[in-house]
């Protein structure tokens, strides 16, 4: 299943090379990998628990310690916006980095982070705009540790499997990111915020006992012999890649637009259900249960799912119906929530649906040596474009009617991904062609 390194001089810098071939695009993942991966996949619910655990514990602590909706927005704002702009570079050395070290390194500096926080509290210094910049923190480790996770799937899952632990990974995901709140928000009733952060150290030990086991198989840089790496190149290399897979840069700002409809409303639908549908506290509650309970049914679906067929259709049909709900809700009569919650549950069912259709093509189509680069491009997008979309939305809400924002948004959406969808060629790519991943290496070879 595996092809021996024959040439040993190519610089190869991770530590296993038995899967890799000459050109770096062979990999050939086997039952062994997909073994060490499952392993180190568990290991790492457990640093998601514990990470969830502390941010919803500070974002608590911040709220009830300042009552500023203005510190609370910008604790949430300093933590993405570093994370995004990191991000961008991150991916340059998520691709020339040991991939295990990156992981263990980035583990390790936020686990310390937190453990300065904790002191902070223990000797009473807990200025919140400290504590909040401090936090910052944990998100630029953050922004080396996700695109290099991203990375290693392709070269330890087999591909007819691919799909399958995308969907598996989005229904745990999302369940953790359901059950962390809760038992953060338990614990802050019952204990000091500072031993209740004791549990990002505690399950970053958990995942890092599996980590250090397991081997994580590299990849060449795929660099013509002789050709100097150099910063600034491999940055544009992430990017030319983008636009050399067909589709690909289509589909990415497609769910930009999409997501910034999204985040409008989300940011908004506190208001729009409470005041201009003259709601209460348990509505409001029952309305976002509706949909975490669409994620997870639809994180199960992808879970069961083999494999999606015509997948640039599957996932323009997934964006349109998003929207749909959008323009939905903006007309729902007033005090009629059964609709508001259907249309909440079907976007929530969607999401994990489209979301593991672009990481899959992603993960089929990009060379596994520029996949840390344009995973990193892909996540830098979706995290800027949320606290930006938040704080535009916020402004036009205190002058224009919401159901007006929610109509407006989801018609030029609608518009946008029909422009695109017809004019950008992307309806005639056929993802599970095996000569499109050749086509890929020919554009990449000729810039």
């Amino acid at each position: 299943m595996t092809e021996k390194r024959e040439d040993e001089g190519s610089g190869l810098k991770n530590e296993d090379n038995s899967n890799v071939s000459r050109n770096g695009f062979s990999i050939k993942p086997d039952g062994k990998t997909f073994t060490n991966y499952l392993t180190f996949w568990i290991g790492q619910l457990f640093s998601l628990m514990g990470s969830s655990i502390t941010q919803f514990a500070l974002i608590y602590w911040i709220t009830v310690e300042t009552e500023s909706t203005f510190l609370l927005s910008l604790g949430n704002f300093l933590y993405l916006m570093p994370m995004a702009v990191i991000l961008l570079i991150a991916g340059v050395f998520t691709d020339r980095w040991n991939r295990k070290l990156t992981i263990i390194v980035a583990d390790t500096l936020q686990a310390a982070v937190t453990i300065f926080i904790i002191i902070l509290f223990q000797f009473g210094y807990t200025d919140p705009v400290v504590i909040i910049i401090i936090n910052s923190c944990r998100g630029v480790f953050q922004a080396f540790h996700t695109p290099t996770v991203n990375a290693i799937i392709p070269t330890m899952v087999p591909k007819d499997k691919l799909s399958r632990i995308n969907g598996i990974n989005a229904l745990f995901s999302g369940m953790v990111q359901i059950i962390a709140p809760m038992i953060s928000a338990t614990l802050v009733l019952f204990m000091p915020i500072q031993l209740v952060l004791w549990m990002d150290p505690l399950t970053y030990v958990v995942a890092m006992v599996p980590l250090l086991l397991i081997s994580i198989p590299g990849v060449m840089n795929g660099e013509k012999e002789g050709e100097k790496r150099s910063f600034v190149r491999d940055f544009k290399v992430g990017f030319k890649t983008l636009v050399a897979v067909p589709g690909l840069l289509t589909m990415l700002l497609v769910a930009m637009i999409v997501n910034f409809m999204l985040t409008s409303y989300f940011v908004l639908s506190p208001f729009f259900i409470l005041i201009v549908h003259e709601g209460n506290s348990i509505i409001l509650a029952l309305m976002q249960s509706f949909v975490n309970a669409g994620v997870i049914v639809g994180a199960l679906i992808t879970s069961l799912k083999k494999n999606w067929s015509r997948k640039a259709l599957i996932y323009f049909i997934g964006e349109y119906m998003i929207i749909l709900c959008i323009g939905a809700v903006a007309l729902t009569p007033l005090g009629f929530f059964p609709l508001i919650g259907i249309a909440m549950g079907l976007m929530g069912l969607i999401i994990p649906i489209i979301n593991t259709i672009f990481q899959t093509v992603m993960q089929i189509t990009v060379p596994p040596d520029k996949l840390g680069r344009v995973s990193s491009i892909d996540w830098a997008v979706s995290l800027a474009i949320s606290p930006i979309g938040g704080l535009i939305a916020g402004a036009l809400g205190e002058i224009i009617i919401v159901n007006f924002i929610f109509l407006t948004t989801s018609i030029i959406a609608f518009v946008a991904v029909t422009l695109f969808w017809f004019l950008s060629g992307i309806r005639k790519v056929n993802y599970d062609d095996p000569a499109l991943l050749e086509g890929v290496n020919e554009r990449l070879n000729s810039f």
